[in-house]
């Protein structure tokens, strides 16, 4: 078994944590059982997932898992505990999450979900799904955007959302959206979902699709900004949404959307690489990449969601920026407050995750697998 053991300083500082605590699609799909649902989650942390993306035709996604009560980082666990597998976790891990006792990964080239034992890591079941992208749970149900078609066409058909009852683990129904959909959010019994046409430029797509839950038809598009990714939804059912823009022209912008009336409000001259909302405090990383300069230029800023203000101060120190070369991921652990970024390094080889204390301070690093991407906390 592969596995990776911190520093004894690392393994201590964990101890102490641990003791201190469209329309909708008239396709056939099997029908819906009775949903787990679970309950929120009462005990403290046991650990975390990591998914590593891998890059694309390199059949490198992999899952590592870091143990709370040992101190102990193990790579390659999905490999390990499903030796049968023979192609591993497939080609670009690109999103995961857990829902009850289950892990549901998202491995979007190999056009499938992976759904795990999330205490055993063993294999349940393979759900195929054409260019699967990101994946949200809800009321017993797991929605998934997928782009659809040949990944990189750029007259791929309209994208879709998948819905997955998680008892039986089978498609129930679909509705189309717009061109490569990204990130989704679930809301007052409602999808949001990111729009990027990304596969076309400059022909890239501006909106956000709502879609009725109970009906499962697409209510309307918002009119937000050009190639969306992003979206995390506030204490107060503000809608954050991220524009990559062109890379040319048109800057990268985070707008906010007032959800009780689904129009943008406000907005702000933020390029978001990736974002994360603690006790009403956005934690983004920026990654700005122009196609004039040929350069990415990186960023950490902090948005008080309450007051919708960007604060002045970085998430970490100084010193910190200058360990990571290209942040890939973002989370914060619920119970310590320390802040986790992923480094995708050069693409090719392995990555690092960092663990920064709540004031920014480097508390310990871990090599990855190639391109770390993904943060799940497991109870």
């Amino acid at each position: 078994m592969n596995k990776r053991k911190l520093s004894l300083q690392i393994a201590s500082a964990l101890a102490v944590v641990f003791f201190l605590n469209s329309c909708s699609s008239n396709e056939n799909f099997d029908d819906p059982i009775n949903p787990e649902v679970p309950t929120e989650p009462i005990a403290e942390l046991k650990g975390f997932y990591l998914l590593n993306a891998g890059n694309m035709s390199m059949n490198k996604a992999a899952l590592d898992y870091m143990d709370f009560e040992t101190g102990i980082y193990e790579k390659e666990v999905f490999r390990t505990e499903n030796p049968e597998e023979v192609g591993g976790l497939g080609d670009v891990g690109n999103d995961m999450g857990i829902y009850g006792s289950k892990l549901y990964v998202v491995v979007n080239a190999s056009n499938k979900v992976e759904v795990l034992d999330a205490n055993t890591r063993k294999k349940i079941k393979q759900i195929n799904i054409d260019n699967c992208r990101y994946i949200k749970f809800y009321k017993g149900k797991a929605y998934l955007s997928t782009y659809l078609g040949v990944i990189g066409d750029p007259n791929a058909v309209n994208g879709k959302i998948m819905e997955i009852d998680t008892t039986s683990l089978s498609v129930t129904r679909s509705v189309n959206v717009g061109r490569q959909p990204e990130e989704l959010v679930v809301h007052n019994d409602k999808i949001y979902v990111a729009n990027s046409g990304g596969y076309s430029p400059p022909n890239y797509e501006s909106t956000v699709s709502v879609i009725d839950i109970a009906s499962f038809e697409e209510t309307k598009r918002i009119e937000v900004g050009i190639n969306l990714h992003r979206m995390q939804m506030d204490s107060e059912g503000d809608l954050y949404v991220s524009s990559r823009g062109d890379y040319y022209e048109t800057p990268s912008k985070l707008f906010v959307v007032d959800t009780e009336i689904d129009e943008v409000k406000t907005s702000f001259d933020l390029a978001v690489g990736n974002m994360t909302i603690s006790d009403d405090i956005m934690y983004i990383y920026s990654t700005e990449f122009s196609f004039f300069t040929g350069e990415m230029t990186v960023s950490y800023n902090l948005l008080d969601t309450k007051t919708e203000t960007i604060l002045q101060d970085s998430f970490i120190t100084e010193d910190s920026k200058d360990l990571i070369q290209v942040p890939y991921g973002i989370e914060i652990n619920p119970e310590t407050k320390d802040i986790l970024i992923t480094d995708a390094k050069d693409y090719a080889t392995p990555g690092k995750l960092y663990c920064f204390s709540s004031e920014g301070v480097l508390k310990w690093s871990v090599e990855t697998g190639d391109i770390p991407n993904k943060v799940v906390f497991k109870y």
